[in-house]
């Protein structure tokens, strides 16, 4: 009867491995499906851009409280001196202290950002290089390793170092995960709304952070967010792993070789793309760190209100990426436009936030400046894989890596410059400034208005086609460029053509293949 039952128990047992092996079998079939991977593709950069848009936002009601808590602890243990002038000299010792730990704080936030745009220029060519599975990767476990060293930081040195490693670990990250949705959705209208849905999950990340941050660290303490966001960075590179299998793969040897990102760079039409990225984006950079003590300097915000500033700009921000993607889908040859209109809707209300006197007043400029930060982004995003595409070699490591330099730049320079601009002229002054240069920067947005006429350049298919023939058409194409470059494609169309022992013409349809070709060339390159 004992042997009777081990051998049920073995067979049951051996039916429900048969049964995972199978069920197994069946997702890795489902995964290797291009369209239910690439969706996955996408659900694995989304998260991670929500993550490092939350590794950047969540700091904000953490750090400042933390610092000056550690500041407190190293005053109570120096020794007290007295002097006569003691109260005199507490005063102005209390108001260095500030001001340092001000400077403090604003270089803290700026750090991430100064790296990213240093390391961004190298990262871009890298992935033009290596693939974009593996940077991605690798920002994965570099977000990883600075968000738990943040968790852990108990000085300001440690906590630097974090925030620097965090800009590094995004300069792969945000780079190669953009370029990756890019290359996997090919068709403009599938383009766009990808992307549209990634920049939705930038904003979240941006938006729900600091409550996220504020509320965990006040019940939970400091080290709790940064240990959910680093599982969550860590599921997230697990998943990766398991679906692209980045060291796997071997298509990498045979992909094109990009352009350089220093000839990106002089490409007038990404110039002024990357232009409107860094000027739209200045409007939140600039007020992030300075909105706060205005508000509370000028209508007495509470602490909540203060906390909650920008959350409700997010419900804004997703509307004008599905407004932005559903116009581009059926009017293609506007994208200029609704950039444009959107640098307008930010110049207008950068003017406005000055006049607000209470926390609902505010509400109505700071959603416009996101629903027009969504109307660029939406718009211009796309616009710089179909100039690529269009214009040089579809590789787009060093597209984006440019688009990540311009919001780097804006970022780079809010938590250091906005205060001082605040300081010497004033909060009224900063907001004229900054939308009187959106508004001015707008019209440049015409020189794309006909971008969306351009075809691929005979260079990148000339190129591609060298690389390897995948068919008759493309053996019989490379052989005739080869003749016609040596000039033996001279046949003309009262000539006799010879044939060859298949059966084709061997020069025939020669010119006429190059005058197809070379009419579609670029027209405005």
């Amino acid at each position: 009867m004992e042997s009777d039952g081990s051998v049920g128990l073995a067979q049951s047992a051996a039916l429900k491995l048969s049964e995972m092996g199978e069920r197994t079998k069946q997702l890795g079939t489902a995964i290797q499906d291009p369209n239910r991977q690439r969706r996955i593709i996408l659900v694995i950069v989304c998260i991670a851009l929500l993550l490092d848009n939350m590794l950047y936002m969540v700091i904000v009601p953490i750090i400042p409280d933390y610092l000056a808590q550690l500041s407190r602890q190293q005053a109570s243990q120096a020794p007290v001196v007295i002097h006569i002038n003691s109260s005199v000299n507490r005063t102005t010792k209390v108001k260095i202290n500030q001001e340092n730990l001000d400077v403090q704080i604003g270089v803290l936030f700026a750090s991430k950002a100064i790296l990213q745009l240093l390391v961004n220029p190298l990262s871009g060519t890298f992935i033009d290089r290596v693939g974009y599975d593996i940077p991605l990767l690798i920002g994965l476990m570099v977000m990883f390793v600075s968000t738990t060293i943040f968790a852990f930081a108990e000085n300001y040195a440690t906590l630097f170092m974090a925030r620097s490693l965090q800009g590094l670990g995004s300069a792969f990250a945000d780079t190669s995960g953009i370029a990756m949705i890019a290359d996997k959705y090919t068709e403009e209208a599938e383009r766009s709304r990808a992307l549209g849905i990634a920049l939705a999950f930038i904003s979240f990340g941006s938006l729900v952070a600091p409550p996220f941050g504020g509320v965990l660290y006040e019940f939970a303490g400091k080290r709790v967010p940064f240990i959910v966001l680093a599982v969550v960075c860590l599921v997230d590179g697990f998943l990766l792993l398991t679906v692209i299998k980045p060291f796997s793969n071997r298509t990498r040897e045979n992909m094109p070789v990009g352009t350089p990102i220093y000839r990106l760079m002089i490409d007038p039409y990404i110039a002024v793309v990357a232009g409107a990225l860094t000027v739209c984006n200045i409007p939140l950079a600039f007020l992030e760190p300075t909105i706060s003590n205005w508000m509370e300097t000028t209508m007495h915000a509470t602490q909540w209100e203060m906390g909650l500033t920008w959350l409700p700009s997010f419900f804004p921000h997703v509307l004008g990426v599905y407004i932005t993607v559903k116009l581009a889908a059926k009017y293609p040859n506007l994208q200029w436009f609704y950039g444009a209109l959107g640098m307008v809707m930010i110049g207008a209300s950068s003017c406005t936030v000055p006049a607000c006197t209470n926390f609902g007043q505010l509400m109505i400029p700071l959603c416009g400046i996101c629903f027009g930060i969504a109307l660029v982004d939406t718009a211009l995003l796309p616009t710089l894989a179909f100039l690529v595409d269009v214009r040089h070699v579809s590789v787009y490591g060093s597209v984006y890596a440019i688009a990540d330099i311009s919001y780097s730049v804006a970022y780079a320079m809010g938590p250091i410059v906005a205060g001082q601009i605040v300081h010497n002229l004033g909060f009224v002054q900063l907001n004229l400034g900054m939308g009187l240069v959106n508004m001015l920067y707008a019209p440049a947005l015409l020189l794309l208005r006909n971008v969306c006429q351009m075809k691929p350049s005979y260079s990148e298919r000339d190129m591609l086609l060298e690389e390897g023939s995948t068919g008759l058409y493309d053996t019989i194409k490379m052989e005739e460029r080869k003749l016609k470059r040596k000039g033996l494609c001279t046949t003309t169309a009262g000539n006799a053509l010879p044939v060859d022992e298949n059966g084709f013409e061997a020069f025939g349809g020669c010119s006429r293949a190059y005058s197809e070709e070379d009419s579609s060339g670029p027209e405005y390159a």
